[in-house]
C-alpha cells in the first residue's frame, strides 16, 4: 500500500519543477492544502445525506403540501396475473408479436394491453410529491453554495484578473473560507454518489411545474437557458480555460498534472457545447410551438435532456374485451375479482 501511495503521489507528476511535498507542509505561520483534507469529505457526505432526509421530511414536504402538490403516485394498473408475470419476468416493453399473443390469450384488444403496460411502468415511478422534495433540496443547496461562493469571490483579487490566481503558486496559504467551500462541495457530490440509485434527478424549474405554475416554470427554464449558455460558452472558456491553458503555463512552465487537468477541462467544454445545443433545441421548440401557433417565449416545450414525466404516460384505462357486454375468463373459471386474468362484465367503450 505504501508503494502504491508513493507512486500515486509522485511529486514530479503533481507539482512544478523544484517543488516537493515537504515544501507544502503546514506551519504555524501558514496552512497549506493537504491530501488528508480529502478524507474529511466522507463523514461529512454522510452528514449531508442525513440533513437532506430531514430537510425533505420536515421542510420540503410541508412546503409541497402547502402548494397543493399531488401526494399520490401514478394510477395503478388493474391487477392481472398473466400480464404481471410477463412484466416482471420477461419484458416491460412487449413487442408487437408478444402483444398479439397476449391479445389472443386474454381476449383483450392490443391497445388495452399496451395501456396496461404503460400504467404498470408508471406505477413504479415516484409521486410528484417525492420529485418536488428532491428538487427543493437540490435547489436549496445550490442556492446556498452559489451565494457563499459569490460572497467569497467578491473579496478576492483574482476575480477580474485571473493571472493573480498563480501568484506564488503553489506556495499559497489555504484560506478557511476556501477550504470550507471545497470540502462542502466535495462532500455534497460524494453524498450524491451514495444516493444516485434512488435519486429522481429533477431540476429546480420542475418545482414550479409540479405546482402547476406553468408561466413561472417556462420563465425559469428560459432564465436557466440564458445563464447556462452565457456562463458555459462565455465565462468558462474566456476566464477559466484561458487562465489554465495559457496563463498557468506562462507562470509555472510544463508539468504532467497541468495537462491532465486541462484535458479534463476541455472535455467539459465539449460537453457544455453539446448540452447547450440541447437547450437551444428545446428553446426553439418553445418558440415555434406556441399554444396558438404564434410566437410565445413563455411556452416551453419539453426539455430534451429530461426523461418523460410519469403523467405523460398515464391514461384512464380499464382493459376492454373484444366482445362487448360479456363475461370473460382466461382460466376457465368464474368469479368476482379481477385477478388471474378474470374480468367480469367488461363493456367496450369508444376511446377518446
Amino acid at each position: 500500500m505504501a508503494g502504491i501511495l508513493a507512486w500515486f503521489w509522485n511529486e514530479r507528476f503533481w507539482l512544478p519543477h523544484n517543488v516537493t511535498w515537504a515544501d507544502l507542509q503546514s506551519t504555524e505561520e501558514a496552512s497549506f492544502p493537504q491530501a488528508e483534507d480529502l478524507y474529511l469529505a466522507f463523514p461529512l457526505a454522510f452528514c449531508i445525506f442525513m440533513i437532506r432526509l430531514l430537510f425533505e421530511r420536515f421542510i420540503a414536504k410541508p412546503c409541497a403540501l402547502g402548494l397543493k402538490v399531488q401526494a399520490n403516485g401514478p394510477q395503478k394498473a388493474q391487477p392481472n396475473a398473466i400480464l404481471e408475470k410477463v412484466f416482471t419476468a420477461i419484458t416491460k416493453h412487449p413487442d408487437e408479436k408478444r402483444l398479439e399473443g397476449l391479445s389472443k390469450q386474454l381476449d383483450w384488444d392490443v391497445r388495452s394491453i399496451q395501456r396496461w403496460f404503460r400504467q404498470r411502468r408508471n406505477q413504479e415511478k415516484p409521486s410528484t410529491l417525492t420529485k418536488f422534495c428532491e428538487s427543493m433540496w437540490r435547489f436549496t443547496f445550490y442556492l446556498y453554495i452559489f451565494t457563499y461562493g459569490v460572497r467569497f469571490l467578491k473579496k478576492t483579487p483574482w476575480l477580474w484578473n485571473t493571472r493573480q490566481c498563480w501568484n506564488g503558486y503553489p506556495y499559497q496559504p489555504l484560506m478557511p473560507d476556501l477550504h470550507y467551500y471545497y470540502i462542502v462541495e466535495l462532500s455534497f457530490y460524494w453524498s450524491l454518489m451514495f444516493s444516485q440509485f434512488i435519486d429522481i434527478k429533477r431540476k429546480a424549474a420542475k418545482m414550479a411545474n409540479y405546482c402547476k405554475y406553468q408561466k413561472l416554470s417556462d420563465l425559469l427554464f428560459l432564465t436557466f437557458a440564458i445563464v447556462f449558455i452565457v456562463s458555459r460558452l462565455g465565462i468558462y472558456p474566456l476566464w477559466i480555460l484561458n487562465t489554465t491553458l495559457f496563463e498557468l503555463y506562462e507562470a509555472l512552465g510544463n508539468f504532467p498534472a497541468l495537462w491532465v487537468f486541462n484535458v479534463l477541462l476541455v472535455v467539459l467544454q465539449i460537453l457544455h457545447c453539446f448540452w447547450s445545443y440541447l437547450i437551444i433545441k428545446a428553446a426553439y421548440k418553445a418558440i415555434s410551438k406556441g399554444k396558438s401557433g404564434k410566437w410565445n417565449p413563455l411556452h416551453v416545450a419539453k426539455d430534451d435532456r429530461s426523461d418523460i414525466e410519469s403523467s405523460s404516460d398515464e391514461e384512464e384505462t380499464v382493459p376492454r374485451s373484444k366482445t362487448p357486454h360479456s363475461t370473460i375468463t382466461t382460466n376457465g373459471t368464474g368469479g368476482a375479482n379481477g385477478t388471474n386474468g378474470y374480468i367480469t362484465g367488461g363493456t367496450c367503450s369508444e376511446e377518446h
